[in-house]
């Protein structure tokens, strides 16, 4: 026998009933290919971790069960795929230690344990009665108080208006072409110096 387990989140928006008749027809689908049921956990509303399609939450469902073999898993998936009431599904197929870790988790030896309230004995509610010990005073030393020298701050003056004065700009009244020619010129005598 194979052993598998499937989970399916099934679209929160569906009532109540519908929610559970999505469960039961595939239960029933794998009852009715020879399918043995071994456990069926209805983990019930919880939020996802990413939005699928445009749903934050999903009423999850773990159905592990036993076959003789695996050929029926494609149809299997191929329902699952082809349902719009289920949000996502993952089948898995269990090794020997899957079997015995859910085996374990339903028998309550993994997971969250349960805290069973122990009844409190009545001398440990009623508080001790505290033990005093004498007062000691301590001595009252008084320090003597000095007084600081006065510093007086000093006047300060009106400060002159900070926006700088206009700057007259300086016009050069020698033409521009005057100046360009001379630029032209002047690297040319410099290299008929150097060819000697």
């Amino acid at each position: 026998m194979k052993n598998y387990e499937v989970t399916f989140i099934v679209d929160p928006v569906l009532s109540g009933d519908e929610i559970e008749t999505t469960a039961q027809t595939y239960v029933s689908y794998l009852e009715k290919i020879g399918c043995h049921i071994v456990h069926i956990d209805k983990m019930g509303l919880r939020t996802l971790a990413y939005e699928i399609n445009r749903r934050s939450s999903g009423v999850y469902f773990c159905i592990e069960f036993q076959s003789p073999n695996g050929e029926f898993m494609d149809d299997f998936e191929l329902a699952l795929r082809r349902d719009e009431r289920l949000l996502r599904f993952l089948t898995i197929f269990l090794d020997k230690f899957g079997v015995k870790y859910n085996d374990d988790k339903r028998k309550g030896l993994i997971g969250k344990k349960k805290r069973t309230k122990e009844p409190v004995a009545a001398e440990a509610v009623a508080a001790p009665a505290a033990v005093e010990a004498p007062a000691v005073e301590a001595p009252v030393v008084e320090t003597p108080v000095v007084e600081a020298p006065v510093v007086e701050a000093p006047v300060v003056e009106e400060i002159a208006d900070p926006t700088p004065e206009p700057v007259e700009a300086v016009v050069s009244e020698e033409p521009v072409e005057a100046v360009v020619e001379e630029a032209a010129e002047a690297p040319a005598e410099e290299e008929t110096e150097e060819k000697p």
